[in-house]
């Protein structure tokens, strides 16, 4: 599955909720189906800044393939980054440095986080990038 198809397949799945309190439960579960990320991971180098929440994020190189790791202490913020590691894990490092997620506007996801929360979102996507960027070059 494509990042194309893997976003297609996320709009489909909001799209069979009407209310953003819906929508909210499924980005909570999403987040509870994580795989465990381990207190050994949460040091102050996975933890993203820019976040209200604490997010702690991991990416391993697999077969010339980024395999993302996350989790955070806010429920709904532990959703939001399960939503990018589910389209952005398992991707090469070019797929995720150029990856348009346009998803997110597709879903309204934006509108309807506060400010900071929105901020945070920014602040996964720069974190998920960089690591794509850094293992793009380590390639070259």
């Amino acid at each position: 599955m494509t990042i194309q198809e893997a976003q297609n397949q996320i709009i489909e799945e909001f799209a069979m909720f009407d209310e953003w309190m819906d929508k909210y439960e499924y980005i909570i579960e999403l987040g509870n189906n994580l795989e465990e990320f381990g207190e050994k991971n949460k040091t102050p180098s996975n933890l993203i800044q820019g976040c209200q929440s604490r997010v702690w994020l991991n990416g391993e190189m697999e077969n010339g393939k980024i395999i993302f790791t996350a989790d955070s202490d806010a429920i709904i913020t532990k959703g939001i980054i399960a939503l990018l590691v589910k389209i952005l894990s398992n991707r090469t490092p070019e797929e995720v440095m150029n990856a348009n997620l346009f998803f997110i506007e597709k879903i309204g996801l934006r509108e309807n986080l506060s400010p900071t929360r929105a901020n945070g979102l920014v602040s996964m996507i720069k974190n998920m990038k960089a690591y794509g960027l850094a293992f793009n070059s380590m390639i070259k």
